[in-house]
């Protein structure tokens, strides 16, 4: 799982990245993210790992999961929340620095994707991560989004 892709197609090992980004920007924030799309006959996933530089805008990697079109949004939705834990609990273990999660997850209650807020949300803090949810920053699953639909 460590296996991710440059926006140049470079592959590069994320947690030897993460190091690199934090030794060139000290005050980088990490963001993690996944993003799915159903497809016909597959769902895809775009797990993304952000690195935001201040003022200085945003790099991130990315990596890229097919499989079976899973056609429950919730069991859809919750594979995502569950691989951006597990994307951060990797990197944290790693590269012993603070790393959030954004989820893209709405909290408008009328939004389809609420219903998962309270428990994907109180897992990921339980783990002492702090969590992005719509309509508040959202540095990973806008790219991870990208990366999907490319």
């Amino acid at each position: 799982m460590t296996e991710f892709t440059t926006i140049k197609g470079e592959v590069v090992d994320a947690i030897l990245f993460s190091k690199l980004m934090i030794k060139n920007f000290p005050c980088v924030q990490i963001h993690v993210g996944t993003d799915s799309q159903n497809y016909p006959s597959y769902t895809k996933y775009a797990s993304v790992i952000a690195y935001r530089k201040g003022n200085s805008g945003v790099s991130f990697i990315f990596s890229i999961k097919t499989v079976p079109k899973v056609n429950d949004m919730w069991t859809r939705l919750w594979k995502e929340a569950e691989m951006s834990i597990q994307l951060a609990e990797l990197l944290t273990k790693h590269i012993h620095f603070e790393v959030q999660i954004d989820m893209d997850f709405n909290e408008d209650q009328f939004s389809k994707s609420n219903v998962l807020i309270g428990s994907t949300k109180g897992w990921a803090n339980s783990l002492g991560y702090n969590v992005n949810v719509k309509p508040h920053i959202q540095v990973a699953t806008k790219a991870a989004d990208h990366m999907i639909k490319t």
